[in-house]
């Protein structure tokens, strides 16, 4: 949370915290300042204070609504720096942020860059910055770093958020079963609209789109809609002009977020329409019968990683081959258990060989489960996926509920 940080810093000797770019979409600054109308800004948290925020004078207001301190870039005067330095921007960038540190006290230590912005045109500044402020060394840390180590749980507020935006995927997710089950099926067990033509995977995207559109949410990263061979490949996001029909196994998974860059949520299904063969049904047992086992098992202050071995055992067991035995596995288990999520839909804790000893089920983090197996020569995949928070007793509480039935029964079919 953001009350570590303090404490982060002193343990990493990290002096200063820098965030570049816009308040939207841009995860590290929008932490800060919530997804707010700042087109530019510098973000600055010395240890131990409050953090700054310079920008613009057009977008005071906006700033002043994060309830920062706010200052005005203006009056470091760029355009003048720019006539001295005879137009070099990243000179007189250089000059304006050599300013603004020195007027936090920032001369010397170590000093943390973050954020999204043009990176040729910063590479620039900083090479500069460098030189201006000897003493100062600027560092990236990478997907390890303190603030994802901080952003990894979660206060009460951003659980909320997190819980409204499972309410309104798991409301998609119901309408869009109810547009596939309402459908009418061609002899050969296509799917078809009013007007006879097939019913298609691009088709379901755009209503998926329209909806999440209706509840004020954004779909930046798009959506998993898979059948079939598809299914079998984990993050095959679909073909667009693949026909729906019954008995392939559909793999939807959705992950959409709030509007503005916000918080995230993440959700997986498998589906046949009508029925399902012998061997999707067992497909998707196994995986069942995984999930509720790992779900009976999570335990507060776990390290993250001890989950994926214990999948891979589970799956193995089976007699499915997993990707602790094979790290360019193709077919059955290719991947780790799950993620952390937040303002990005991957994020700490992790799961996988990232994961460094911090990376722990902790109260307040928020993590998916999503267990799965993969067979694309056979024309299948099935995952299974909540978000789960570890609440501040210990628990875990699945933020969105949803049935997990394998089969949707077809409205106008008798099978």
């Amino acid at each position: 949370m953001k009350n570590d940080l303090t404490g982060l810093m002193e343990r990493e000797d990290i002096n200063a915290i820098w965030v570049l770019g816009a308040a939207t979409h841009n995860p590290a600054m929008t932490y800060f300042t919530g997804a707010v109308h700042l087109s530019s800004a510098d973000l600055i948290m010395k240890r131990g204070e409050e953090p700054v925020i310079f920008c613009n004078p057009m977008e005071r207001d906006e700033a002043a609504s994060t309830g920062l301190k706010v200052t005005n870039a203006a009056k470091y005067e760029y355009v003048k720096l720019l006539e001295e330095t005879g137009g070099d921007l990243n000179k007189a960038g250089a000059l304006v942020r050599k300013k603004m540190f020195e007027e936090l006290g920032i001369t010397q230590g170590r000093i943390s860059v973050y954020g999204k912005t043009e990176l040729s045109s910063q590479i620039g500044v900083l090479s500069i910055l460098g030189e201006l402020l000897p003493e100062v060394k600027f560092i990236g840390e990478g997907a390890n770093s303190i603030l994802l180590e901080a952003r990894a749980t979660k206060d009460e507020s951003e659980i909320q958020r997190i819980r409204k935006m499972g309410e309104i995927t798991t409301g998609v997710v119901g309408k869009t079963a109810a547009f596939l089950q309402g459908k009418k099926v061609r002899e050969d067990e296509v799917l078809l609209n009013k007007n006879d033509t097939p019913v298609t995977v691009g088709q379901v995207k755009t209503k998926i789109n329209y909806w999440l559109a209706e509840q004020g949410v954004e779909n930046p990263e798009g959506t998993i809609f898979a059948i079939g061979r598809d299914a079998g490949v984990p993050h095959s996001t679909g073909k667009p002009d693949d026909e729906i029909r019954l008995g392939k196994t559909i793999i939807f998974d959705i992950y959409p977020q709030e509007a503005g860059g916000g918080y995230f949520f993440d959700f997986t299904r498998t589906w046949c329409l009508g029925y399902a063969p012998e061997a999707e049904k067992q497909l998707h047992q196994d995986v069942w019968s995984v999930y509720q086992i790992i779900m009976k098992e999570l335990e507060v202050d776990r390290w993250a990683p001890d989950f994926q071995k214990r999948t891979c055992e589970l799956f193995e067991a089976q007699g499915h081959k997993t990707i602790r035995q094979d790290n360019q596995l193709q077919s059955g288990y290719v991947h780790t258990l799950g993620h952390g999520l937040g303002l990005n839909v991957h994020e700490r804790p992790w799961f996988g060989k990232g994961a460094n000893q911090e990376d722990k089920l902790t109260p307040g983090s928020v993590v998916t489960i999503e267990p799965g197996l993969y067979y694309p020569e056979k024309g299948m995949g099935c995952r299974i996926e909540d978000t789960v928070w570890v609440t501040p007793d210990g628990s875990m509480e699945i933020l969105a509920d949803y049935p997990y039935d394998l089969v949707l029964p077809m409205e106008n079919l008798k099978v």
